[in-house]
């Protein structure tokens, strides 16, 4: 079912690093700039791989956006008029985001937002399991493991050439120099914590 536009709803893009999902999240804003909707596109500030002002996906799709500290900043932008509200790399804006997303949905607005479900210790990344549980669509996308070329569904975290420490900080922007895409098998973290065992 195909949801009114009156109605509002919240549609997440989500998966690893690479995977395409700013560049998805850009194809559907042109498709509804063809379709005349006021638009307002956001991206935290601490995203400054790119530059200010846009959100660039790794193939150098680009569009122009707001940069926002946390998600009540949103609103000193969206009005009455605004149809629909686009939120690149989400999970990077503070604990309130979700709360802030609903009641935009809940006044009939599209809520379409990219983010990482996962950190690069492949756990649930902050907020993102409660908005993944919240949102009406949830398109998960995958990349290509750079180890054995599967699918890949986890953030690789590199540093000096090997893969991170499990201890180390959840949030460090970077790309390429930085990340990788990986599978479940090729996926590395050091000192993870040893997986359950039934007793």
């Amino acid at each position: 079912m195909v949801l009114k536009q009156k109605e509002g709803w919240i549609e997440v893009i989500t998966g690893p690093m690479f995977a395409g999902k700013t560049e998805e999240l850009i194809r559907r804003v042109r498709r509804l700039e063809y379709a005349k909707k006021n638009i307002l596109v956001f991206k935290p500030k601490m995203d400054n791989r790119y530059g200010e002002g846009e959100i660039v996906s790794h193939n150098n799709s680009k569009t122009q956006s707001i940069n926002i500290a946390q998600a009540e900043d949103m609103f000193q932008h969206v009005t009455k008029d605004t149809d629909v509200i686009a939120i690149d790399e989400v999970q990077f804006l503070d604990d309130r985001t979700p709360d802030v997303i609903e009641s935009f949905a809940n006044q009939g607005k599209r809520v379409i937002v990219g983010g990482l479900d996962t950190d690069f210790r492949a756990e649930p990344f902050s907020f993102m399991p409660r908005l993944l549980s919240v949102a009406e669509y949830v398109t998960k996308l995958s990349a290509v493991c750079v180890k054995c070329g599967t699918p890949a569904t986890r953030t690789q975290r590199i540093v000096d050439g090997k893969p991170a420490k499990y201890m180390d900080p959840i949030v460090l922007i970077g790309a390429r120099e930085s990340y990788e895409a990986r599978c479940r098998k090729c996926h590395r973290v050091y000192r993870k914590p040893k997986p359950y065992k039934a007793l």
